[in-house]
């Protein structure tokens, strides 16, 4: 595969679509006596690098986002929703922006809180790059070996997701999640990750008035299958069997009132010889003969997935209809 994809995370921390701690309530409300089922969230954020994952798409620069979900109570402990988020990307196929469209459904029972749903991830104005002829055909504009990074003009694709979040106390939370998609970044490989999650927030006597902070960590690992012919290269002519790869993150947030700052590191296993097959990055840049492998013949290497550090700063608000001013 020679292309690097996004399943964005509108909200951020377990991804699109997941109620967390950050959503805020529009103050000084009054209970009406039929409450309208309906709430809003919606939201927008700047941050240092977009990583996702492990691995940027950004290109190791500043992106933008934002969001807006509406949903609808069917009980007091069921919710179902719908939404669409935007972010600014920087893409090997020279898409320039990630719209994804998702919905889902949100049972709670008791401390324990579900999410069930999927997204469709879209990525605009694309341009196919398949190393056939010139350089100019390469997504980096460069042969080596005879070999360069390609990508499909289209990398939109649909994911399934499934996430679990349980409230042990009023400092901890654990969840899980798994997604899976048939088809990753249109690829014809299927991909499934799994990770853990945990988050320990800091007791208000430590803190100034109208603040909150959290500590967070995520480990996760991708599974990969086998890509189409598109992917091939001479040792594996009809696709190549992708590298799974194992992430983590952890990090610090601080929260005042609807504004979050985000301060977080990210890692994986994944060598940078390794990571170009994954991304096809258009900043790859030729790693000597110990880069060469038969999944990535021209010897190409990205720092994509690599230690970064990533300062993200977040506005959110739940508008919720069981309220009226």
């Amino acid at each position: 595969m020679r292309v690097l994809v996004l399943t964005v995370v509108a909200a951020a921390g377990l991804g699109a679509g997941v109620a967390t701690a950050g959503d805020v309530k529009v103050s000084q409300l009054k209970l009406t006596s039929q409450p309208n089922p309906w709430d809003v969230a919606f939201g927008v954020a700047l941050m240092s690098d977009y990583n996702w994952r492990g691995i940027t798409i950004s290109a190791r620069r500043p992106a933008v986002e934002g969001y807006i979900e509406p949903r609808y109570r069917l009980a007091e402990n069921l919710q179902v929703y719908a939404g669409v988020s935007g972010s600014s990307a920087d893409l090997p196929n020279r898409s320039r922006a990630q719209i994804a469209y998702y919905a889902g459904i949100r049972p709670t029972f008791g401390a324990l809180f579900l999410d069930v749903g999927g997204w469709y991830i879209d990525y605009p104005g694309g341009t196919v790059f398949n190393g056939l002829g010139s350089a100019g055909t390469c997504t980096n504009g460069a042969f080596f070996f005879g070999q360069c990074n390609t990508t499909k003009a289209v990398v939109s694709y649909f994911e399934a997701y499934a996430k679990s979040l349980l409230t042990i106390s009023e400092a901890l939370a654990v969840g899980a999640i798994v997604y899976y998609a048939p088809s990753w970044a249109n690829t014809g490989a299927p991909g499934t990750n799994g990770s853990l999650t945990a988050k320990v927030t800091l007791p208000n006597s430590m803190l100034p008035h109208d603040f909150g902070a959290s500590l967070s960590g995520e480990i996760g690992r991708y599974w990969y299958g086998t890509t189409d012919p598109f992917s091939g290269v001479p040792a594996f002519p009809g696709g190549i069997k992708l590298p799974d790869y194992t992430t983590c993150n952890v990090g610090l947030t601080i929260a005042y009132k609807t504004v979050k700052l985000d301060l977080r590191y990210y890692d994986t296993n994944l060598s940078k010889a390794d990571c170009n097959v994954l991304t096809g990055d258009q900043t790859a840049t030729f790693g000597g003969p110990a880069a060469v492998t038969p999944i990535n013949p021209s010897g190409l290497v990205s720092n994509w997935c690599s230690a970064a550090f990533v300062a993200k700063l977040t506005f959110d608000v739940t508008v919720t209809g069981r309220y009226t001013r």
